[in-house]
């Protein structure tokens, strides 16, 4: 499955004030694909995340960016080649969609000149990807949570980096709304190569739009693979503890579970 990793967990593991959240974990991120992190509530999912994305320190082993071990590497370095969007991100009061977009374009800033010509353009560019441009002059906090949402998906195309961590970003939208950010991020992924790292809850969403799954049980890597490799009727006891079968999407020929008893 993977030609090539971009960015590399070896034996990692890490936690909060001194408790152990996920344990020797080794994962290997395929670039220019979609990769989501699947597993129960608490099993480690978004601390995984965060770890990966340096805003977490691991209390053992290491995270690798092209090489180079993330944490150990220059914040602006890391900032042109890696953006996250963290769950529920929290807007300021009164910014525009433009002006919470330019936000993306801090790495790169000249303390002098501030935004430049390339800057406006990368804004622009930016605007028009996650279809904004119509509303960026409108405050982030008079938009609907999906507008809001490609909002600041497209802060993080501002950064120009080749991988995009998100964290959760359908939550709390509806059915239209969850379909429209993962159908805008798979054309990301698809029409720029953006390698995309993210974590889902909507296990069927997941299936529907990763070209690979890493399923995460009690702090420890359960599986990994293509979803067809993943999903099956076993690991859905086991990691979610819920019983379902697994049938094939009449439309779009992938698994799809179908939860019928708790475990």
């Amino acid at each position: 499955m993977i030609v090539q990793s971009c960015i590399t967990a070896s034996n990692l593991s890490a936690g909060y004030n001194g408790t152990p959240v996920f344990h020797n974990i080794d994962i290997d991120i395929p670039k220019e694909k979609i990769t989501t992190l699947i597993g129960s509530n608490g099993s480690g999912k978004s601390t995984i995340l965060k770890t990966m994305s340096r805003l977490i320190v691991p209390t053992q082993g290491a995270v690798y960016l092209e090489g180079s071990s993330i944490h150990t590497m220059p914040t602006n370095l890391v900032a042109r080649k890696l953006a996250l969007l963290p769950q529920s991100a929290q807007t300021p009061s009164g910014i525009t969609v433009e002006e919470l977009v330019e936000y993306g374009r801090f790495p790169y800033r000249n303390r002098i000149t501030g935004i430049s010509p390339k800057d406006r353009e990368i804004i622009k560019w930016a605007l028009s990807s996650t279809n904004m441009t119509e509303l960026a002059d409108r405050e982030m906090d008079q938009l609907s949570g999906g507008q809001r949402q490609r909002g600041w998906i497209a802060m993080a195309l501002a950064q120009k980096t080749g991988i995009l961590f998100l964290d959760e970003p359908t939550t709390y939208l509806d059915i239209s709304h969850q379909l429209e950010i993962l159908q805008l991020l798979r054309k990301l992924n698809e029409e720029q190569g953006v390698t995309i790292v993210m974590v889902l809850h909507d296990l069927n969403h997941a299936i529907m739009f990763s070209d690979y799954l890493i399923a995460i049980k009690d702090g420890k890597k359960y599986s990994s693979g293509l979803p067809e490799d993943v999903i099956t009727a076993q690991t859905i006891l086991e990691v979610f503890h819920v019983k379902a079968e697994v049938i094939r999407h009449p439309v779009l020929n992938v698994p799809v579970c179908l939860p019928y008893d708790v475990g």
